[in-house]
């Protein structure tokens, strides 16, 4: 097999033809851009990072470098969870534009720097601060821009969600996603993307036709189904951070829904009767109703747990309470209900919340199978744990899979879990210094709901703990990731942990 040198490619391109996958890229590839090589001798020494030309690679970019000492560091090193603020990596390149993303990876190669690439700043291990080892971060927020042509948005890597829904919700196009106003769009979609309106809209992903990515030797591509396809299935739920630098996306739009919510809360009484039912309705409701369910105790519970459902509606108005019916004739009746019908944009808004910074730990599952009455008490068992934690808020969210994910198969992209019943987080929040406890809690759930749920997760809830991570993530995918990384990645240049 033909691969890639890691410093023989600098500036000149490719050396020989790509190996093929299991769905070959063309024998030709088209021809990439590349950025120039930003020295003219060997590399630096691995351990001599303090000896870098920093200025050298200051000078090569229209964005900015913040380095330890300067103005912005502590500003453009934060991550969205303050438990990483102690992370101080080797530096932060704000990229401007595609090409300083290239600059960035070739400068890293020249110097045998470990690489951080962020787009939201969300990663729920940390991975995208770049201090652990100290790294330097290619941060891709600044690619914030979004355009629309007719229904096609072309949107930055680095642009939040609330900006996304905003530019195109003002012209009466919709994207599914997620609800956190400031997640990064670039990583939420690389991971697959699972959102209020997946279920009508399918994933994120899945509304993608091409992407633009840096890969390891600094090259410039088109990912899509007619160029690097391997590539382009490998990065539609494969996680960010393992294949190259995402710096933009070709994203065909909906017609913007109005959408019908209701929350509902019961007394935790009722908590096992809700969890049954509705584990047996959510998944296969119409395809246009999208629900989660929530089991939250700790300090801001108090008295008992608190059991809440969100749903969401695309259909007419007038039709919603029926389809409620499937679940609500089998349970006893909420005690709180609170309606709402709304546009789009206006929905979106609603549900995103203020997005204020907060410690937080977490973790997932991804659910094959209903629990049966021993999963339900394990559950409950957990979140009344909650209660004595001395945590913020701690406990469980299912988020409903079906309807449009299903319409594609397993292997049709990196996200493997088309066939599962619902996604699973378990979070708690936590005040200073209560880390470990928050770890400790959201862990332990997780191990209690193993002999129910298996070793299933969602890599965009990536978990530093899980050990067997490409079963969990990416199941019979594995495989063919591992031959995408070999392919663009041969020497593993993109170090995050939790690769292929």
């Amino acid at each position: 097999m033909t691969t890639w040198t890691r410093r023989g490619v600098l500036g000149v391109g490719i050396v020989g033809a790509l190996s093929a996958c299991s769905s070959a890229p063309s024998a030709a590839p088209p021809e990439p851009t590349a950025a120039p090589s930003l020295t003219t001798s060997p590399t630096a020494s691995s351990s001599s990072a303090a000896r870098v030309d920093w200025a050298q690679l200051r000078r090569h970019v229209q964005g900015t470098l913040a380095r330890p000492g300067d103005p912005t560091y502590d500003t453009v090193r934060r991550l969205q969870n303050p438990r990483y603020d102690d992370q101080r990596p080797l530096g932060v390149l704000s990229v401007a534009t595609a090409d300083d993303v290239a600059t960035g990876v070739r400068f890293a190669q020249d110097h045998d720097l470990p690489v951080a690439l962020r787009s939201g700043g969300h990663s729920y291990p940390g991975w995208s601060g770049g201090g652990r080892p100290r790294a330097l971060v290619i941060d891709c927020r600044p690619l914030d821009d979004v355009r629309l042509d007719g229904t096609t948005a072309t949107v930055g890597a680095g642009a939040s969600l609330a900006h996304v829904y905003g530019e195109v919700g003002r012209r009466g196009r919709a994207i599914a996603g997620g609800s956190c106003p400031t997640v990064g769009f670039s990583g939420l979609t690389l991971g697959g993307g699972v959102g209020v309106l997946t279920r009508a809209l399918g994933l994120t992903c899945d509304a993608v036709r091409s992407m633009r990515v840096v890969t390891a030797d600094g090259t410039l591509r088109t990912a899509s189904d007619d160029k690097e396809p391997d590539l382009f299935w490998a990065l539609r739920g494969g996680g960010g951070g393992h294949l190259g630098v995402v710096t933009s996306f070709d994203v065909e739009t909906s017609v913007a829904p109005t959408l019908s919510t209701i929350y509902l809360a019961w007394p935790f009484s009722a908590a096992r009767e809700v969890i049954e039912a509705w584990q047996q309705w959510a998944p296969g409701a119409d395809d246009r109703l999208w629900s989660t369910l929530k089991a939250l105790g700790g300090e801001s519970h108090r008295g008992e747990p608190t059991l809440l459902l969100s749903g969401t509606w695309t259909g007419p108005a007038s039709a919603f309470e029926g389809r409620l019916a499937g679940l609500l004739d089998h349970v006893p009746a909420p005690t709180s209900r609170v309606p709402h019908t709304r546009g789009y944009l206006d929905a979106m808004r609603a549900f995103a919340g203020s997005g204020a910074r907060e410690a937080f730990a977490a973790t997932s599952h991804v659910m094959y199978a209903p629990l049966d009455a021993a999963g339900i008490g394990d559950l409950l068992d957990r979140v009344h744990l909650a209660q004595d934690s001395g945590l913020k808020e701690a406990g469980i969210s299912i988020d409903a899979l079906g309807g449009r994910v299903r319409d594609l198969q397993p292997g049709d992209t990196a996200f493997v879990h088309r066939e599962a019943l619902a996604t699973v987080q378990y979070t708690a929040t936590f005040p200073p210094g209560s880390a470990r406890d928050a770890d400790a809690y959201v862990h332990g759930f997780r191990d209690a709901m193993l002999p129910h749920w298996g070793d299933h997760a969602y890599v965009n809830y990536a978990d530093r703990t899980i050990t067997d991570y490409r079963a969990a993530y990416f199941g019979d995918n594995a495989d063919r990731l591992g031959r995408v990384r070999t392919t663009y990645d041969p020497e593993h240049f993109f170090t995050q942990p939790q690769g292929f």
